[in-house]
């Protein structure tokens, strides 16, 4: 029997053991405190005096920790630390919302001692680790990914393998970051509306069925942004242009500030000077920040096709 080690048993971390538990699986854990671990060793599984232990006692083993300062001393600590216990064949996941240099340092640390490191962050928040409902995004060895994959099925339903060490570190901080600058854009526009008299359920209730309520958030980049295809335009930036000038000035008039809806129009602005544009869709103005980064984005339509089809017949 596979025998899973996990240290770091916080609010996440707890319910993720618990659940690894109630699979099966053989369970080592370790936490700074003793008493975090009081509902899986009820259950049966083994206490570890340090994360060294797990990781001799275990050939898996999940970290979930608050950040890459606490993963750096649980893993790399010299005496104490997953990397004095490791040995060749143990395979680590890294389940915490860590930094890509720090999963690239002990991915290679770990790689000498005949071990298969994962950066493999989790979404779904603690509700999501208690249900199991949680998106576990994995980079590393593929194939030691596919050996491990029951495992990870047993407390997150939607693991997914998404490329080499520190792919999955940067998807999560994208889907994160995106998460948060668009609350604090949605905070400016329904204080707005509220300012104006609106009512906030009936605000709400109003916006969720308009097209952007009606769409996952990150699918609406797959016609225009993620394909790199303007024209034709679903809907013109000139026109767009002006619908953000009119939510901007009822904000200014209602005396609301609007840092980032001020900031959307000034990039739209600059959009709109540029020849040819004014016809072009209104996701164009993204283009701006793709020039100032450096980057081209231009995805194959197949792929994407392929993506979203799977997902509908799953």
């Amino acid at each position: 029997m596979t025998t899973i080690g996990f240290v770091g048993l916080g609010t996440m971390g707890a319910h993720m053991a618990a659940n690894i538990q109630k699979a099966g699986h053989r369970l080592v854990v370790h936490d700074m405190r003793r008493a975090a671990a009081e509902r899986v060793l009820a259950g049966g599984a083994e206490w570890a005096e340090s994360p060294k232990d797990v990781a001799a006692r275990s050939d898996v083993v999940f970290l979930s920790l608050p950040g890459p300062p606490e993963v750096e001393q649980v893993v790399l600590n010299s005496n104490s630390g997953i990397l004095a216990g490791a040995h060749p064949g143990m395979a680590l996941f890294d389940l915490s919302t860590d930094s890509p240099a720090m999963v690239r340092k002990f991915h290679a640390a770990l790689a000498e001692k005949g071990c298969e490191a994962f950066d493999a962050p989790v979404s779904g928040g603690p509700e999501g680790a208690r249900t199991g409902k949680l998106a576990i995004w994995c980079g590393g060895d593929r194939a030691t990914y596919d050996r491990c994959k029951p495992i990870l099925d047993s407390f997150g339903d939607q693991a997914a393998y998404i490329g080499p060490i520190g792919t999955a570190t940067v998807a999560k901080l994208v889907h994160n970051m995106a998460g948060y600058a668009i609350g604090l854009a949605t905070a400016e526009v329904f204080s707005m509306g509220v300012k104006a008299g609106m009512d906030p359920v009936d605000l709400w209730a109003a916006v969720r069925q308009g097209a952007l309520g009606r769409r996952r958030t990150f699918d609406r980049v797959v016609d225009q942004f993620l394909v790199n295809r303007y024209d034709p335009p679903a809907f013109q930036l000139k026109l767009a242009h002006k619908d953000v000038s009119l939510a901007v000035g009822l904000g200014r008039e209602l005396g609301v500030p609007m840092h980032i809806c001020e900031y959307t129009l000034a990039e739209m602005t600059r959009a709109l000077e540029r020849p040819g544009w004014a016809g072009k869709d209104s996701r164009i103005p993204m283009t701006l920040q793709l020039e100032r980064a450096g980057v081209t984005i231009d995805g194959d339509p197949a792929r994407i096709k392929a993506i979203l089809d799977a997902e509908k017949g799953s």
